[in-house]
């Protein structure tokens, strides 16, 4: 998005926290500004899965919440006297809003916070980040959210006037329509972390289900990977069930290529948390694939419906069997809802145009 908001003649700085140590530096041109908050080997709380999962496996870490909130708000206070930034942009406002704060009320600089929903959701398990919710809703000059859900979950806390903007394709999509999966056993794609929300359990149960010979291919990684193994092992599906792991992006890229449908069968875990969007059938509408996914959270403002796709109940396998065995006995139809999708990255959901919209926020937030 700041690749796009530079070529439209912004200039940002990234504050962000330092992970084990992680200095400063450029990422394609932009600055980085990294703040220490702890020890290297103690700084840990973001990167490879998302904070409220962290701090409910590993409680001690809510030790650290502190010092990363004061390092974090010297840094961006440091910098907002240097360099007098026009707008702050608050992501994930608990706790960055109260990072933000004491720079944008002392220098006046106006705020923009923008929800992704699991900060929203913390409020189930830690009660008192309400307040701060609140506080970053009512001190904003404009509101985003990711999606209709995260927007309802804002205005339960407080009612404001909201601009829903979501992720971006996370891939460039093709100006051609894509060309077919390849033949062979058709393949069913999941990609994203292994943690609760993402339902991977309901889709092996779908799979003992399903009426066609499918492959299932299980990418990424987390702190359910080796129990998904062993529930797979035990499936009457096991041998068509496989893990490569983290994969790349030329690898991840031809997986897309290969596969007839991609599925996100997510629910709402025990702690509350689920999807804010679902961005990854994103990147399978860039590949001119269909998707398969739940229909929780965010995710109903991804997929449309009988045109990019099939949305089914959350935790409900034979129900995602159903539609997978649609697509996958169906290629005409799977052929037509990818290039549906794939027109729908190139037009709701491309960079250009939400860079646009974040444009058009920060305008108003300065006036």
């Amino acid at each position: 998005m700041l690749a796009h908001l530079r070529e439209r003649g912004h200039e940002s700085i990234v504050v962000a926290p330092s992970w084990k140590g992680l200095a400063s530096h450029e990422i394609d041109g932009i600055r980085v500004e990294r703040y220490r908050y702890a020890p290297a080997s103690l700084e840990v709380l973001t990167h490879d899965e998302g904070a409220p999962n962290k701090l409910a496996r590993k409680p001690w870490l809510q030790l650290l919440v502190i010092p990363y909130v004061f390092s974090g708000a010297w840094r961006t206070f440091r910098l907002a006297w240097r360099e007098k930034p026009d707008i702050i942009h608050v992501h994930w406002p608990v706790p960055h809003a109260m990072v933000a704060l004491p720079a944008a009320w002392i220098l006046r600089i106006p705020i923009v916070t923008h929800f992704y929903l699991a900060e929203l959701l913390l409020r189930r398990k830690f009660p008192f980040v309400t307040p701060f919710l609140s506080l970053a809703v009512r001190m904003s000059r404009e509101v985003v959210a990711i999606s209709r859900f995260t927007a309802d979950q804002v205005r339960s806390i407080r009612e404001t006037p909201i601009t829903i903007i979501p992720y971006g394709g996370a891939s460039s999509p093709q100006d051609e329509a894509s060309a077919p999966p390849p033949a062979g056993r058709p393949i069913i794609l999941f990609v994203g972390r292994h943690v609760e929300r993402k339902g991977i359990p309901v889709l092996i149960e779908a799979m003992s289900r399903l009426r066609h010979d499918a492959e299932l291919v299980i990418c990424g990684h987390g702190d359910q990977t080796p129990a998904l193994k062993e529930l797979a092992s035990r499936s009457t599906a096991a041998e068509r069930i496989r893990f490569p792991g983290r994969v790349d992006a030329e690898e991840l890229s031809q997986l897309y290529a290969r596969c007839t449908v991609f599925c996100l069968p997510s629910i709402i875990d025990s702690r509350g948390d689920t999807e804010g969007l679902g961005t990854v059938p994103l990147e399978a509408y860039a590949h001119g694939r269909p998707v398969v996914c739940s229909r929780v959270g965010g995710i109903p403002d991804v997929v449309i419906e009988g045109e990019t796709g099939f949305l089914v109940p959350p935790g409900d396998p034979a129900a995602l069997a159903d539609a997978l065995d649609r697509l996958l006995g169906d290629a005409d139809l799977a052929a037509r809802m990818g290039e549906a999708g794939r027109r729908l990255v190139l037009g709701r959901f491309s960079w250009p145009s939400l860079a646009r919209e974040i444009e058009a926020v920060w305008t108003r937030a300065k006036d």
